[in-house]
């Protein structure tokens, strides 16, 4: 796809698109080296000290040449002159109200929901023209359906916390399928120590629909993922820290508005109550080192609705490049 084919695609559906899922495995910032590895990934809360709204995800992908073959891939838009990679992920997050010690509807605050998936995504790269594409569909069920309250209750079990209430309130199942386009274009980058790149991304869906808009600034020792070089593995060290500022465009969510089809939620947000426009930034380091791929970052939010508070978030992901 070339770069003006890409903008008159943003710019048909932009007025379309809303909120973002929150994993995301295919930024360039977090990429690992080669073409052929499996990664686990954990968000909670707890990592920022709060205990509300996103309170936990977790994924886990695999990314091989084999995957080419996936039927799904031909729904799913690539860049010319460079390599690719091909992917599968399984992934599961929940929501929660700022409460979740009362059994009763707590009106104005958030929804509980619980969200699985199950992820096919492409990343191919112009090494031309050093832009980067990622096309992800995603398709899975929101609702009871995605166990979120049966995993928190469990946990909360294990670790020997109050046991949460309120999930009898959850937004109701509902089909979950979206699609999104991520794409990055290189500004600069000095002998791979410090880099700069635009970052766009837009998703349409019966999940959420956002148009997202920013740029990474990455400071350390890294391959540049916009280039076709390889080096052997065992030469790979990176260590770096990085920091993506996003302006969002929100138009519809369902773990806060409820599903497309299932409208009888015992509670959710009304669209006059959706905060239109948000501000994210996530920061965080990554250390490659041999076939061991690690990162750990904090992400805050604003308020994604009008009564709402804003939100801060860590998580963790551990690769291994086979």
């Amino acid at each position: 796809m070339r770069y003006s084919e890409f903008l008159l695609l943003a710019f048909l559906i932009i007025s379309l698109t809303g909120k973002a899922q929150r994993i995301d495995q295919t930024a360039s910032f977090r990429s690992p080296a080669g073409d052929n590895y499996v990664r686990l990934h954990y968000d909670n809360d707890f990592f920022a000290k709060s205990d509300y709204y996103y309170t936990q995800g977790y994924s886990f992908e695999v990314v091989n040449p084999g995957l080419k073959k996936n039927p799904l891939n031909k729904l799913l838009i690539r860049l010319n002159n460079g390599p690719e990679r091909n992917g599968l992920a399984f992934e599961h997050y929940g929501f929660t109200p700022t409460s979740i010690s009362s059994n009763a509807i707590l009106y104005n605050d958030r929804p509980f929901a619980g969200v699985i998936m199950l992820k096919s995504f492409r990343i191919s790269v112009d090494t031309t023209n050093k832009t980067r594409l990622s096309a992800i569909l995603s398709t899975g069920m929101i609702g009871p359906a995605a166990f979120a309250g049966g995993m928190q209750t469990k946990i909360h079990q294990w670790i020997g916390d109050r046991e949460p209430k309120g999930w009898q309130y959850q937004i109701r199942n509902d089909v979950a399928i979206n699609y999104e386009v991520q794409f990055e274009k290189l500004i600069f980058n000095v002998r791979n120590l410090i880099s700069l790149n635009t970052d766009t991304q837009l998703q349409l869906g019966t999940l959420n629909n956002k148009a997202r808009a920013g740029v990474t600034l990455k400071l350390g020792k890294f391959i540049s993922p916009f280039e076709a070089t390889k080096q052997p593995i065992g030469r790979n060290l990176q260590l770096y820290l990085y920091n993506q500022p996003l302006i969002g465009f929100n138009a519809y969510d369902a773990s806060l508005q409820g599903g497309v089809f299932a409208r009888n939620s015992p509670y959710k947000l009304s669209a006059k109550q959706i905060q239109r426009v948000t501000f994210q930034d996530s920061f965080g380091i990554v250390v490659h080192c041999w076939r061991v791929n690690f990162e750990y970052y904090q992400t805050f939010l604003t308020k994604e609705f009008k009564t709402g508070l804003d939100h801060r978030w860590g998580g963790a992901k551990i690769g291994f490049v086979l």
